[in-house]
């Protein structure tokens, strides 16, 4: 009795012990490929760099890039019987191409072979209520952008091979990545941008498409006496999550950040800047006065004022108010070229403004030849090309007292903080002071009164410029009838804590007078009330 009962333990032993040993062949041998697949998933073809990366935060904490686990479907098509019918139900169930799905299934010496990524949560109820042979769940790490199409352009994107494109994300590509050792190192970036600042530009910017029909718009805040970048908004935008739905082939131009990367014609707000250096050496004053025709010849050219008019006897201080191209033409020539081409390089707008992303510059060749009328043009910001973040930089300088900042967009640690204080001495307080003045006369008589807000000084230039053939692509000398309508002010005048640049290609106004003017007073007022400025009267 005793001998039987050892031997039917035995015969358990050996049952159990060869049903384990072929689970183990099972998997190991035969559903080997498979089991590796399975247990990878999705990280078979996406590089670990894309698992962890340093996030994106705006001032406020808000997170502009962070990293989720995303659920994914795939499929191991030596699993599918009938892989036309699997095909129909996903595809289906997931708004997939019925050819596509069936082409994935149909890969029969793959183990792993995927669906569709980044699976809605109502998708995924779908797929495991199939309960499909063959077709698994899983999650991967991934980049996720929660404010989407806000400050797209300043945040970029990430590819999928997990490398940074456009923006932020591409400038700092090596630091948001870490080592490729170890992530310990990986760093977040906290930017600058204010996110309620930010929120209300684009909105203005979106305003303005449904009413002026905006071809393209890009609105600037800055701080002026520390250049750091408070809001800088691009419209249109897009959505990071779904970068290739933009991805046109025959431009990729959404993903640019034009407010540091493209190259425009300012037209009139760089009056200013001719009339300060003028002012600096002393060529003229506010009060000095000139006769004006309506038009002034240089060689065989006729340079106009807006609409043909003519203003007769004028002060400086009048050419800033009513905007009179000749009256630029006059001051560069008591300025000279040669000091006039010193005085645009001292402002900066033959280098790059520094800002920490990607950014483009104009040597501006044409105008260093030396020929009058290019300089004459270059006066009223006809004939110089320059970026938005250039030109906000200059501005600056004028609110400022006369010192030309570094913008920035990325906020250092406090004992850091000194290596963004890089600055230089433009034009004399005294200047920026004189300027400040006419320009506020500029809001309160001129043509940009719709800045005004009760309670503040406020100064500004408009600038309504025509759009050369060229910039358009057409290979044809002279300019269109498009313009580029934009105005620069900065509040309180005489204490500036901003400075807004608004510009806007070709509106359906006439002048900026009517477009950019009362974006900038919807934004400035905004930022008066949440920042709580006192007013400098009552």
């Amino acid at each position: 009795m005793k001998e039987w009962r050892i031997t039917i333990v035995f015969i358990l032993f050996l049952i159990f012990t060869g049903i384990i040993i072929g689970r183990l062949v099972f998997i190991q041998v035969i559903k080997g490929d498979y089991y590796k697949a399975l247990s990878q998933g999705l990280y078979t073809s996406f590089p670990t760099a894309q698992e962890e990366r340093g996030r994106i935060f705006f001032k406020n904490g808000e997170s502009l890039a962070i990293n989720l686990s995303f659920p994914l479907v795939f499929a191991s098509p030596k699993e599918i019987v009938d892989k036309e019918k699997t095909a129909q139900s996903l595809s289906e169930n997931l708004d997939l191409d019925l050819n596509s799905v069936l082409a994935a299934l149909s890969q029969e010496d793959s183990f792993y072979s995927l669906i569709k990524k980044n699976l809605s949560q109502d998708e995924v109820k779908k797929i495991n209520s199939l309960n499909l042979k063959g077709i698994y769940l899983q999650e991967e790490r991934g980049r996720y952008y929660p404010q989407e199409e806000l400050a797209s352009q300043v945040v970029g994107f990430l590819n999928e091979e997990g490398e940074g494109q456009y923006g932020l994300e591409e400038f700092y590509n090596d630091t948001l990545k870490g080592s490729e050792v170890s992530k310990k190192d990986i760093v977040d970036l906290n930017l600058t941008l204010d996110y309620n600042i930010q929120f209300e530009a684009e909105e203005l910017l979106k305003k303005a498409q449904k009413d002026l029909e905006i071809e393209k718009g890009q609105i600037v805040v800055i701080e002026p006496a520390s250049g750091r970048v408070i809001a800088m908004a691009n419209f249109p935008n897009f959505n990071p999550n779904k970068y290739a739905e933009y991805a046109d082939k025959e431009s990729l131009a959404i993903f640019k950040n034009r407010i540091t990367q493209d190259l425009f014609e300012p037209g009139s707000v760089f009056k200013p800047i001719t009339i300060a250096s003028a002012l600096e050496e002393e060529k003229i004053t506010p009060e000095t006065t000139y006769t004006d025709e309506g038009f002034v010849k240089i060689g065989g050219y006729t340079i106009e004022n807006y609409d043909q008019r003519s203003y007769g006897q004028q002060t400086i201080t009048n050419v800033l108010e009513k905007s009179i191209n000749t009256g630029a033409v006059f001051a560069q020539r008591q300025l000279g070229q040669h000091l006039f081409l010193k005085y645009i390089e001292k402002f900066g707008l033959f280098e790059p403004s520094g800002i920490d992303i990607q950014e483009t510059y104009s040597e501006n060749k044409e105008i260093k030849k030396g020929r009058e009328i290019n300089f004459a043009t270059a006066s009223f910001g006809q004939g110089i090309e320059i970026t938005p973040i250039q030109l906000v930089r200059a501005y600056c300088a004028l609110a400022n007292g006369g010192k030309l900042v570094n913008p920035y967009i990325i906020e250092l640690p406090k004992d850091l903080k000194d290596i963004k204080k890089t600055e230089r001495e433009v034009i004399s307080p005294k200047t920026a002071s004189q300027l400040t003045k006419m320009l506020i006369n500029v809001v309160e008589n001129g043509f940009a009164k719709r800045a005004k807000i009760p309670g503040y000084y406020i100064a500004g230039k408009t600038g309504t410029a025509q759009i050369a053939f060229s910039a358009l692509g057409i290979p044809t000398r002279g300019y269109s009838e498009k313009t580029i309508q934009s105005f620069v002010g900065y509040a309180p005048a005489f204490n500036p804590r901003f400075v807004i640049l608004v510009k806007l290609d070709n509106p359906k106004t006439k002048t900026a007078e009517y477009s950019a003017v009362p974006i900038f007073h919807d934004l400035a007022d905004y930022i008066i009330r949440y920042w709580k400025i006192p007013p400098d009267y009552e």
